[in-house]
């Protein structure tokens, strides 16, 4: 009987227990800056999402020019998971927070609808249902264990065979563009040609790597600075 009440969660509970993330979100250090080089210049998004032991999770959206020139940087407070929504969520909680909940609202408080928005982390995948640009995913470079299929189109991850998946993250649509492999969501596959066509210019001068470190310092500043 303890057991079964230590389990239950009713849906006003759990309502509750999501609430306070929700609204975490709306709480950014926002950074913007006046456009740097040619207005022509594209615009080219870096999200991701770094986790502090103790803190929580950090959301950092970085937008830049054609010349790696920020326009636009935010960051969210943190947001920390509690043990109901870990339960309940189960393998559908990082896709969620990652990208329903924290990288949507970073892309939605951009100004700068950019051509493509990069992230490091595969689980921000899932906030490409609300948006208007492509997502890709940058796979690093030491990732050299992928086992390819269906005419090297379609990969999995070795990481992805040595734990479960959450059961709405499907497979990854792979491709390589310049020297780099990138991902998208398999139900989002046609996004490889827009991808290709408005990254092609650049795919071999722009670094794609640099710009997560500077998300990561500038959040690590702003954690610093509340202090």
């Amino acid at each position: 009987m303890l057991v079964q009440q230590r389990r239950a969660f009713s849906a006003r509970q759990v309502a509750e227990k999501l609430s306070p993330v929700c609204l975490r979100l709306t709480q950014e250090t926002t950074n913007t800056m006046p456009a740097s080089g040619p207005n022509s210049s594209p615009a080219i998004g870096f999200l991701t999402v770094c986790e502090h032991e103790g803190q929580g999770l950090f959301g950092g959206y970085l937008v830049l020019n054609s010349a790696a020139r920020p326009l636009e940087f935010y960051c969210t407070a943190p947001v920390r998971p509690n043990r109901a929504q870990e339960i309940l969520y189960g393998l559908t909680l990082k896709p969620y927070l990652y990208g329903e909940q924290i990288g949507r609202a970073l892309l939605q408080k951009a100004k700068a609808r950019p051509i493509v928005v990069f992230t490091d982390v595969e689980h921000a995948l899932a906030v490409r249902q609300f948006s208007a640009s492509p997502i890709a995913y940058v796979i690093e470079q030491e990732s050299t264990n992928a086992e390819p299929d269906e005419a090297n189109q379609h990969w999995r991850l070795d990481d992805a065979h040595q734990k479960p998946r959450s059961p709405v993250l499907v497979g990854l649509h792979c491709f390589s563009l310049g020297e780099r492999r990138l991902a998208v969501p398999e139900a989002y596959e046609n996004d490889e040609r827009e991808i290709a066509a408005h990254w092609q210019p650049y795919a071999t001068t722009f670094d794609l790597s640099e710009p997560f470190d500077r998300i990561r310092e500038a959040i690590d500043e702003a954690r610093a600075s509340a202090k």
